[in-house]
Formats: structure tokens, C-alpha cells, sequence
């Protein structure tokens, strides 16, 4: 049921889009969702005049073969409202992101949206980060023996996310992952900050106070958390 859960979520953030909009379109399969439905506003004309910045080359290649017009930051500057998934949320709609290792660049479109709306399924709400998921970090090749030994001092445990094949996946930016796992965390901004202060760690997947509203799938249909 968790795909109808994310459909629902997905196709409801539509309702977030106005014609003439900077769109900023997130990772992930609740995000296809809602990808597909703007595609369809768009070629049915109940949106007009909207343009899109993609956080990863995996939602650039579907929005191509969508026929939905992309823009980069050298064309706009500040999108009207962002639309992502999350792996993980809690209460205070602080999230971590980052399973499909694009958290680099959707970082960057929350911070440079009006708006910044999150869908998911109900399975990805929590009392508390870390409840559920890890927090993946993305480092630089050349630092990430380093920064394992750095996130072990946090009482953290890293693990270096690989393909299938045992080899470490890139991103887009060409840097590895290290999904660390850190529990619970009591205090997500405190360990935003030292994660921050580390350098080779090139961005987490930690975002404290940014989303505007979740929208979410579950089996009462759809629920909203607003900030």
C-alpha cells in the first residue's frame, strides 16, 4: 500500500503550483508522483508558463522525456516552491534526506525556494530523527577515511554506501556517501553544527526547520503538517 500512499502525497502537492512558477522538482519515488502530474497540468495547459530546476540528473532525464521545461541557476535565481521526498520526519517537520544520495542539490533548491513542501507516506513519520533512518553525509573522495573516523567520535557508526556490485555510489557531484547511523538524536542541531564544521564533509542530510508543509499519503487518505 505504501505506493498508493506515495502517489496520493505526490499528486496532491500539484494543488502547491500556479501558473508562471520556478518549480523546484525533488529526488525520489514519491517525488515521480508528482513529477508526472505537473507534466500532465502542463501538457493539458492548466499550467502555463512554468519552468523547473531539477536537484539530480535522475529527475532531469524523467522531466525530459516529460517534455517539462528546465532552467538552471544561471537563468533564475529563486524558485517559487520546492517539491520533495524525505526518508525520514518528525514532529517539528525537521527531516533527513539523502537515500538517493541527491541531498547535495536539494539542499541547495529548499534554500533558494519561497516554499518548500515535502510528500511522503505515512511509514516515514517519527517521533525523533534517526528513529528510522541514518544520516547520510557526503564527503570528498580524498577525505573520507578521515571523516568515518570523524562520525565514529560522534558516537556515530559509518558506512560507506556502495552498488550492488561492492563498489562506493558517486553523485552527481562526483563524491561518495557515509550513511551514519547515529540513533535516536536527541539534538539534531547540535549535530548539524559539528557535522558542519568538519571539512571534507561536503553537505548531511539533515534539514532542521526548512519544510513548509508535509503532505502526507496514508490510509486516511491525506494528512498536512504545516510549520
Amino acid at each position: 500500500m505504501n505506493e498508493e500512499y506515495k502517489r496520493l502525497a505526490g499528486e496532491a502537492a500539484i494543488k502547491e503550483i500556479e501558473s508562471g512558477m520556478v518549480v523546484g522538482l525533488g529526488t525520489g519515488s514519491t517525488v515521480f508522483y508528482f513529477v508526472q502530474k505537473l507534466a500532465e497540468e502542463i501538457r493539458t495547459k492548466n499550467l502555463l508558463d512554468i519552468k523547473a530546476i531539477s536537484s539530480s540528473i535522475q529527475t532531469e532525464k524523467l522531466a525530459n522525456k516529460l517534455d517539462i521545461p528546465l532552467v538552471t541557476f544561471q537563468e533564475v535565481q529563486e524558485i517559487d516552491v520546492t517539491v520533495d521526498g524525505a526518508d525520514e520526519i518528525d514532529k517539528y517537520l525537521n527531516l533527513i534526506k539523502g537515500g538517493g544520495a541527491a541531498h547535495l542539490r536539494e539542499k541547495i533548491l529548499a534554500q533558494a525556494s519561497k516554499k518548500f513542501i515535502v510528500v511522503a507516506d505515512e511509514s516515514k513519520v517519527s517521533q525523533k530523527l534517526g528513529e528510522k533512518w541514518a544520516v547520510p553525509i557526503e564527503v570528498i573522495k580524498f577525505a573520507y577515511p578521515i571523516i568515518e573516523n570523524y562520525i565514529e567520535s560522534l558516537n556515530g557508526k559509518p558506512d560507506i554506501r556502495l552498488y550492488d556490485n561492492g563498489t562506493p555510489v558517486i553523485t552527481d557531484e562526483d563524491n561518495y556517501v557515509i550513511d551514519a547511523n547515529f540513533g535516536i538524536i536527541q539534538n539534531p542541531f547540535e549535530l548539524a553544527e559539528k557535522l558542519e564544521s568538519k571539512a571534507g564533509i561536503i553537505e548531511h542530510g539533515l534539514f532542521l526547520h526548512m519544510a513548509d508543509k508535509i503532505i502526507v499519503g496514508s490510509n486516511d487518505g491525506i494528512k498536512v503538517m504545516e510549520r
